[in-house]
């Protein structure tokens, strides 16, 4: 029997895991979803074409990075709206929320300004989930582990842009308010290779937890 008919009731239907670059936020939506028999709702980097040039020149390609980003999750979600009639149960690895965070850290005034136009024209109106789940760590430890998985691409990726990044997910989910939020320092802790830690966390899932809350596993 698998988490989901176990649970099937308690189990947030919708649940996203955020959180800056190397935080492991796909490793771990991928573990969850196949505990719970979930749908995946991933991100798809490697599909825009401008991103790894973004990464070595941030000036000259920032805004064509994001526009693609912007329209693929749009679609994403679009998708996951018309799909909700069948009542799916899904985790994805982003929230649509973070792609205007990463505008504002990546965009001049006046690309930000076109960037929100689109946006709201756009009308996305994307679902809450039922539980967000935001994964922090230090930014020099986001480096570390950015450098030792080897993607080609983020090899570029410079130490003041990941702190700028951190900051600003910082400063988002210190006032997120949409869904319940359980917040969780991956620092030391291992949700992938250390059983004990991750079937806490699927425990605490399980539990329905509502408001703001902290995971530090015993």
């Amino acid at each position: 029997m698998t988490l989901s008919e176990k649970f099937n009731q308690d189990i947030p239907r919708y649940i996203a895991i955020e959180g800056p670059i190397g935080v492991g936020k796909t490793s771990l939506t991928k573990r969850l979803a196949k505990s719970f028999n979930y749908e995946l709702l991933l991100e798809r980097g490697d599909e825009n074409p401008f991103l790894e040039r973004f990464y070595q020149n941030p000036k000259q390609h920032a805004l064509s990075t994001q526009l693609f980003f912007l329209f693929q999750r749009a679609q994403q979600i679009h998708q996951l709206k018309q799909d909700d009639m069948f009542q799916p149960v899904r985790i994805a690895d982003f929230l649509i929320e973070k792609d205007q965070l990463f505008a504002q850290q990546t965009l001049d005034p006046d690309e930000y300004t076109l960037y929100l136009n689109i946006y709201n024209h756009l009308t996305i109106n994307a679902p809450a989930p039922n539980l967000v789940i935001y994964l922090q760590a230090p930014t020099k430890v986001l480096l570390n582990r950015i450098q030792k998985r080897g993607i080609l691409s983020e090899q570029f990726i410079e130490l003041g842009y990941l702190e700028n990044l951190n900051h600003a997910y910082t400063e988002f989910f210190h006032y997120y308010d949409k869904s319940p939020l359980l917040i969780i320092n991956n620092t030391e802790i291992d949700l992938i290779n250390n059983e004990k830690d991750y079937n806490q966390l699927v425990d605490y899932i399980v539990s329905h937890p509502t408001g703001t809350n902290y995971f530090n596993p015993g």
